[in-house]
């Protein structure tokens, strides 16, 4: 899974520890069977299970949370079980070597791992459910197992409104209609992790590509962004191509699907030939240059192999999923965007280890508790080290051989290991102590191998060292090093990091660079305009990219009060990411800009503005919502109410977001008296929040 922008988002639990599991007993296939109904929240379901007794045993046990049995039969009989609304326990004496069946009929209003969105609301079109396993437990929502040792192979039938469309792991083998309901019947030829298993139902359409291999690749999208699905998927068939290349093993399932979820908890999930991922990286071709999918395209589609078809023990072992993955998504962008964007790529992830790491913040690879960026970043640039450390042709046919030893199996960071001593007859002891044991990032080492292989990286250190133990000019240095280059990103490093230095006449040639990235980076240092530079300021209205220009205009605003109208009138027609960053900012711009329409036109402004705050949009356009309306206005009560909603919001960091919002105004006398004035215009979950919060002050 691939971490957003905000770090640390994501933390695999070690299942084993909060739930029992009988490894006598080995769950062969399972066929799910579900009605899903979202005018309540709630799946009616069955499934059957196919298994196997290895050992005589008196238990079986199964993971499922806050459920309703029906009956649960085992080989057609009623079968005495207990349950606690966390596990089941089936009690009957099992034979050895002997199959048995066990049918479960459940049913449940999850909790979590289910969503419904958009269906209270009265917005045409933006219905969605979709899941989330990892991390929140498919046993919320079919009876499975959290232990991610038992691999099963499942079948998906799902039963829902004709009208819509249900995409699930597996191949879509038939479809039947009764009446306004549809059933679709979705196969899978191996077994996984139930915590891979995924559906989403929503108004989706697909395009349909083929990889060189043979595999189907759907990419699914909303019929009101069909003009964003090339932007959106741009490379995809070359990025499947590339890694079944790169990795030397066969995509192992059947076919591959991603799909866009509103809300989604993170920036994608690999779910086993299903990938579910944020319907922010839906974007158009201006926004590519600034944020895009394929690096999250990538690491999706690299856990099929390293997380999916083979799949670590206990999160101890998690480097074998993150950070193999994020190490195959940069290899991928360095196909696709070239050495020297790769090279920067682990240059910078090395300087922000580097820096955590002297903070006494550094973390081990095989910590089960350790913190995103650790299995990451730092798990990747080790995959990089073991590469440099084994010889290419060692480390791909130790990785084949890896797979070809492990498939559909679950595994360890020794078993790697061994492997990879096996094929190249090498010790591996120190390398495991030093990248993976150690809380210390090895900096120099990283350091030394980036300047041996990328010029630019060389000389930029260099400069640096220059700029410290010279007592030249600082523009001096800068000037000579920006023109022995023509690297971009050589280039806005000079600008973000040494603006300071740098007179007016230097920044006026920057710009006449029409680097696009150096241009950016004029953008965003944090200094006045100067008039000499105004002219070079108002170009970047016009460049392709909305980082760009969302930092342009609100520095002309600033510092042009007489030219407001004219970047106004610039400007309006623009939206921005799928947060509508230049929308909203200009909203707030209009509305603040005396005499910039009329009084209706700013009052329909402000309407616009404050409504982007409700629950019917996406979590990023309502938190910048609530950032921007704060700055300058109090909060509508609407908006006091959209907030207590967005503070039980499931997905962590706007929740996080909207609590420390709330915790500001009840420092407030009057903002406080504001909130215990709509409590009782709240129920459910929002009233429960807004009341503890007011009796604990």
């Amino acid at each position: 899974m691939r971490k957003i922008i905000l770090l640390g988002i994501l933390f695999l639990s070690n299942s084993s520890l909060f739930c029992q599991w009988n490894p006598k007993v080995d769950f062969i296939s399972g066929e799910i069977d579900i009605y899903v109904e979202p005018a309540n929240k709630t799946i009616q379901g069955n499934i059957v299970y196919q298994l196997q007794v290895a050992e005589k045993t008196k238990s079986i046990f199964i993971d499922a949370r806050n459920m309703q049995f029906k009956s649960v039969l085992l080989d057609g009989r009623k079968a005495r079980y207990s349950y606690d609304d966390n596990q089941l326990v089936i009690n009957r004496k099992l034979k050895a070597g002997k199959e048995y069946t066990l049918e479960i009929y459940y049913s449940c209003s999850p909790k979590q791992a289910v969503y419904f969105l958009g269906w209270d609301d009265d917005v045409p079109e933006n219905e969605q459910i979709w899941t989330q396993g990892q991390g929140k437990y498919s046993s919320y929502w079919v009876p499975s197992f959290d232990n991610m040792n038992e691999k099963v192979e499942f079948d998906l039938n799902i039963t829902f409104d004709k009208n819509y469309t249900v995409v699930a792991n597996g191949k879509l083998i038939n479809t039947s209609e009764n009446g306004q309901l549809k059933r679709w019947y979705f196969d899978m030829s191996q077994p996984m992790s139930s915590y891979l298993l995924a559906f989403a139902i929503g108004n989706y359409r697909a395009k349909q590509l083929t990889s060189n291999s043979g595999i189907s690749i759907s990419n699914y999208f909303y019929p009101k962004d069909s003009t964003l699905v090339e932007p959106t998927f741009r490379y995809t068939k070359e990025i499947f191509d590339f890694l079944e290349k790169e990795i030397g093993v066969p995509y192992p399932w059947q076919n591959y699907k991603q799909l866009p979820a509103r809300d989604f908890l993170y920036a994608g999930m690999e779910n086993t030939g299903t990938t579910i991922f944020s319907e922010s990286f839906m974007i158009d071709s201006t926004a590519f240059a600034d944020k895009n999918y394929v690096n999250v395209n990538a690491h999706e589609l690299s856990h099929q192999w390293f997380g999916n078809l083979v799949t670590e023990v206990d999160a101890s072992n998690h480097w074998l999923h993150e950070g193999f993955a994020t190490y195959y998504a940069s290899l991928t962008e360095k196909e696709l965007f070239g050495d020297e964007y790769f090279y920067w790529l682990l240059f910078d992830k090395a300087q922000t280890l580097e820096a955590l790491s002297r903070k006494g913040e550094g973390g081990s690879l095989l910590d089960p508790k350790a913190s995103s960026i650790t299995f990451y970043d730092k798990g990747a640039l080790a995959v990089y080290m073991l590469r440099e450390r084994l010889g290419e042709d060692n480390f791909k046919n130790g990785i084949r051989s890896f797979f070809s030893t492990y498939q559909y199996k679950n595994v360890t960071v020794t078993d790697l290991l061994q492997v990879m001593e096996r094929i190249s007859e090498q010790d591996l002891s120190d390398f495991k102590r030093s990248w993976l044991q150690d809380t210390q990032f090895h900096y120099e080492e990283m350091v030394a191998f980036l300047r041996k292989n990328c010029t630019p990286i060389d000389r930029f250190l260099g400069m640096q060292r220059e700029l410290t133990t010279s007592s030249e000019n600082n523009e001096v240095i800068l000037k000579r090093y920006w023109d022995a280059t023509s690297s971009s990103e050589f280039r806005k490093r000079i600008i973000a990091l040494y603006y300071k230095s740098l007179s007016n006449d230097f920044l006026r040639m920057a710009f006449t660079t029409g680097d696009l990235k150096v241009r950016q980076s004029l953008a965003i240092i944090p200094i006045p305009i100067a008039d000499s530079l105004i002219e070079n300021y108002e170009s970047l209205l016009l460049d392709q990219s909305y980082i760009t220009i969302e930092n342009a205009l609100y520095k002309l605003w600033i510092q042009g009060p007489e030219q407001r109208e004219k970047y106004l009138d610039g400007t309006k027609k623009l939206v921005g990411f799928s947060n509508k960053n230049i929308k909203q900012l200009w909203l707030l711009l209009a509305i603040l800009t005396r005499d910039y329409g009329t009084a209706d036109e700013r009052s329909q402004y402000r309407k616009e503005l404050f409504g982007y705050t409700t629950a019917n949009q996406p979590m990023e356009v309502r938190q910048l919502a609530f950032g921007l309306i704060a700055e300058v206005f109090p909060y509508t009560d609407q908006n006091l109410r959209d907030l207590i909603n967005a503070a039980v919001h499931p997905v962590w960091q706007f929740r996080q977001f909207a609590g420390e919002v709330v915790d500001r105004l009840m420092n407030d006398k009057e903002q406080k008296q504001r909130l215990t004035l709509i409590l009782d215009t709240l129920d459910g979950e929002e009233y429960q929040y807004l009341s503890l919060k007011l009796q604990q002050e």
